[in-house]
């Protein structure tokens, strides 16, 4: 029997062989089921996910998924795929058949985000439940690819939420101009929003910055590292594409505002962060500057995006900025910024038109 009562604890254990992908033999217990029918049931579930069973649970399929993301995806980002199946998934879909799930099944499930609020009480945005939808599509189309699903329930079922928000936030020169002289008055804040705004790195990149890799003679930056904050602590990763990693220029004003901070960290070696502080400490110093200059809000990350439209509004192509951003894709650049280049457009037709005339 493969299920066994434990008579001093009253709980039920499980235990059994089975032969693993190399074809070798395994002992397999667990204790500590309530019932012999759970202890069972844990037993063939077990048994289905090395079988590749598509009538394993969707909470068995998702402990197979994550055990091969792990190889292949940045901790952090483990991190987010994990806390998002955990939150708002596995509540629905955790004890349903892989084979089972339809796409009646996904569209209410969607229904249901799409009806929920976070914790302030407001609904979610739109490319948060885009975020979603991509998360469970994503599993479907691995359990089509590698565990021979016939097909992915969210195909039929269509999509939900909005890649790109209805507004990208940004600020323009005069407005970060506004926002930077309230900022005069504190090295660290003036640094560090300065060269996020005029360099576009993330944020994760600017706090990975040591003094070695800002070269003052060619004027260039050298990103090569981000930093990440797991299990509460501060780690240096690599950064998040291979394209990431890339030389930046800077303008004479952005090395000498460097320079000048580099005065203050005399103590400081080459190898240690030049901005010893957290990203929460960035967003909260950003907000409250940005209400003191009378600017609107924007999120740290908005300081990207406000770069990317300084460059179009320059005439800058898509090319130079993806390279300028660190996007593995041109196209991602499109994807983010398209929008923006249409009064670009506009422009080269009156240049057009001025040439003609003339």
């Amino acid at each position: 029997m493969s299920a066994n009562k434990d008579l001093k604890t009253k709980k039920w254990t499980c235990q059994f062989y089975y032969t693993d992908y190399d074809g070798k033999r395994k002992k397999k217990f667990k204790r500590g089921f309530a019932t012999k029918k759970e202890a069972l049931a844990w037993k063939s579930e077990f048994l289905l996910s090395k079988q590749a069973d598509m009538t394993m649970k969707f909470g068995t399929f998702i402990e197979l998924y994550l055990e091969d993301m792990r190889h292949r995806l940045r901790e952090s980002t483990l991190k987010n795929k994990r806390y998002m199946i955990n939150d708002k998934l596995l509540p629905y879909f955790e004890n349903k058949s892989m084979c089972d799930i339809k796409p009646t099944d996904i569209r209410n499930w969607q229904n249901k985000m799409m009806s929920s609020t976070n914790k302030k009480g407001e609904p979610y945005s739109q490319t948060y439940l885009k975020t979603l939808n991509n998360q469970i599509c994503s599993i479907f189309n691995y359990a089509v690819r590698f565990y021979e699903l016939k097909e992915n329930p969210c195909h039929k079922a269509g999509s939900m939420g909005k890649k790109h928000a209805e507004e990208m936030l940004f600020w323009t020169t005069d407005e970060f101009k506004q926002f930077i002289e309230v900022c005069e008055d504190n090295i660290v804040n003036k640094t560090i929003f300065t060269t996020l705004y005029f360099t576009g790195m993330r944020i994760g990149e600017a706090l990975a910055l040591t003094k070695e890799v800002v070269d003052f003679k060619t004027k260039t930056i050298r990103i090569n590292k981000s930093l990440q904050r797991l299990n509460k602590e501060d780690i240096i990763t690599d950064p998040k594409t291979p394209k990431s990693n890339r030389v930046v220029t800077i303008p004479d004003f952005v090395c000498k505002c460097l320079s000048d901070y580099f005065t203050h960290l005399y103590e400081l070696d080459d190898k240690t962060r030049i901005f010893q502080i957290s990203k929460s400490t960035v967003n909260r110093r950003l907000k409250v500057n940005a209400q003191k200059a009378g600017v609107k809000s924007i999120r740290v990350h908005d300081l990207r995006h406000s770069h990317a439209s300084l460059l179009i509004e320059m005439g800058f192509g898509p090319l130079l900025i993806a390279e300028r951003l660190g996007h593995e894709k041109v196209q991602t650049t499109l994807d983010t910024y398209g929008h923006l280049y249409p009064n670009k457009q506009i422009e080269v037709s009156r240049q057009l038109d001025e040439l003609f005339q003339r």
